[in-house]
């Protein structure tokens, strides 16, 4: 997979953009969805909550903390919905031209990537706004959760893909367990609202841990310990060898079972 990977990255570009030209090509406001969408629902949200936590919960630039962990968790859950569908949604590419299936795969998590680099716009419009400036370290720790988090997103696509090429139901699944994610990860909430001896199991999610500590080091410069990285790095590239091998073990049935 490596190897082929600069022979093959010119189609994982084209097929991104054109998965991406074509969500917005029929709709009146087209590209501006992708910023408007996340907006209209961090303006309900933000209603909803900030008068619990905002305010009575005395939380600390609380939009600019919900609006930064939902951005994270939409391209969490974009991501993964789109590459989970991939093969299916491109059930005529698979069969009737040879191309590595990874790359359809890798191509659609890119489109949901592409939608959530617009959407820095945002969450770089309401620090300004706010007039509030992270440090150096919080912003190059942004950008690591977001490598890290893109990593944990091709790992579960790999190895989720062609599995939904067999098993349909998967995708209902998903969707109850990333509407479930949602609300056990510390987005509308901060983690100190939850009792502390759920914190440790809380945060063996990754999803968790990126939400968390990417406020913690942007809001109040507060960062994880060194053993805590280390864990998560190791779920990440856990997630992401498991997906690899489980793509392998799959990939040469595919076709057969489209």
């Amino acid at each position: 997979m490596f190897a082929t990977f600069q022979k093959y990255s010119g189609l994982i570009w084209i097929l991104a953009v054109t998965d991406f030209k074509l969500r917005y090509q029929s709709s009146f406001l087209g590209y501006i969805w992708a910023l408007l969408q996340p907006l209209l629902l961090f303006t309900i949200l933000n209603f909803v909550f900030s008068s619990l936590f905002a305010r009575g919960g005395g939380i600390e630039y609380y939009a600019l903390q919900l609006i930064t962990s939902l951005m994270i968790f939409l391209f969490f859950s974009d991501a993964t919905n789109a590459g989970l569908k991939s093969l299916v949604s491109k059930s005529q590419l698979v069969t009737k031209v040879y191309v590595p299936r990874w790359t359809i795969i890798l191509a659609s998590t890119l489109n949901a990537f592409f939608i959530f680099m617009m959407n820095l716009v945002i969450i770089a419009g309401f620090f300004a706004w706010y007039k509030f400036m992270p440090s150096f370290q919080a912003i190059a720790m942004f950008i690591f959760f977001i490598i890290a988090l893109y990593i944990l997103i091709i790992g579960f696509a790999l190895m989720a893909a062609p599995l939904f090429v067999r098993f349909r139901d998967i995708a209902m699944i998903w969707e109850v367990v990333t509407r479930a994610l949602m609300y056990l990860s510390p987005i509308l909430y901060p983690l100190s609202l939850l009792p502390e001896k759920w914190h440790t199991a809380i945060l063996l999610n990754p999803l968790a841990f990126v939400i968390h500590f990417n406020k913690e080091a942007l809001i109040n410069n507060r960062f994880a310990e060194n053993w805590q990285y280390t864990l998560f790095g190791i779920i990440i590239l856990s997630i992401f060898a498991l997906g690899i091998l489980a793509y392998n073990i799959q990939a040469k049935k595919i076709a057969e079972y489209i």
